[in-house]
């Protein structure tokens, strides 16, 4: 697929109304993940960040709305979704190059480049461990076809001298992320994101430096929603997380 019919396309708002990314109406649709990943890079402006598996380009265009004059550019390997992504970044009026690729066949173009930052939020379920979901796309951004390790290995390559690489996922998935880390950058920092109060982790954000020295650090965790469960409808974020959704704030760590 090549493009997704406007029948199957809607206009969703991200950040308060400052972000409209058009998405599939039936099939994978950026959620909160992409918006936390975006706000914990720590970019500064004409710096140089790329989204690996960047989708509809949620993850680039939220970072690049809090931090201005970043040159973003993406990978992503469904045409249908690389096509969304460059639409995205032109009526959002930024400079976002997205190329179309599988990751472990990058055009040699983009591997002589490097990077500030290296931001993705990889597809984290092993399927190994699960099932997987009946549509292909879907799939795609979910389940992990190319293993975790090497997703970490093609990010780090293309991370400058100093650069960062950042990502978002599931607790569970940590020790293979650290493990893969560890073989090829520094300075491994890791926030787990708990659901409530004395509730356990279900994600992490990490990132790790090009060259960085300094030890692992586990910082406390985020707490993503108030209160002991879920009241109605209404979604109930902690201040910290609802400035991050609705306002843009950094996530500082």
């Amino acid at each position: 697929m090549t493009e997704f019919s406007a029948e199957n396309l809607q206009k969703d708002a991200f950040l308060g109304g400052k972000l409209h990314l058009w998405q599939p109406v039936k099939g994978y649709r950026a959620g909160v993940d992409p918006v936390l990943l975006a706000a914990s890079v720590p970019a500064k402006p004409g710096q140089t960040v790329l989204d690996l598996g960047c989708g509809a380009g949620a993850a680039a265009l939220c970072l690049g709305v809090r931090v201005a004059q970043l040159q973003l550019y993406g990978v992503e390997r469904e045409p249908a979704y690389a096509a969304l992504a460059r639409r995205n970044g032109l009526e959002a009026a930024q400079d976002f190059t997205v190329t179309q690729a599988d990751l472990a066949q990058m055009p040699a173009p983009l591997r002589a480049m490097s990077f500030d930052h290296v931001i993705s939020n990889p597809p984290y379920y092993d399927r190994a461990h699960g099932t997987a979901a009946p549509d292909r796309v879907r799939e795609a951004a979910l389940g992990e076809d190319l293993p975790l390790a090497e997703w970490i290995g093609i990010g780090a390559r293309r991370v400058k001298p100093r650069g960062y690489l950042h990502l978002i996922l599931k607790a569970d998935r940590l020790a293979d992320a650290l493990s893969a880390m560890n073989s090829c950058l520094g300075s491994l920092e890791v926030l787990p994101l708990a659901p409530r109060v004395d509730r356990a982790a279900e994600l992490v954000l990490m990132r790790g430096r090009k060259e960085g020295r300094a030890p692992l650090k586990l910082h406390a965790p985020l707490i993503l929603h108030r209160g002991a469960d879920h009241p109605g409808d209404k979604d109930h974020y902690t201040k910290v997380v609802s400035d991050v959704l609705r306002c843009g704030a950094p996530i500082t760590y």
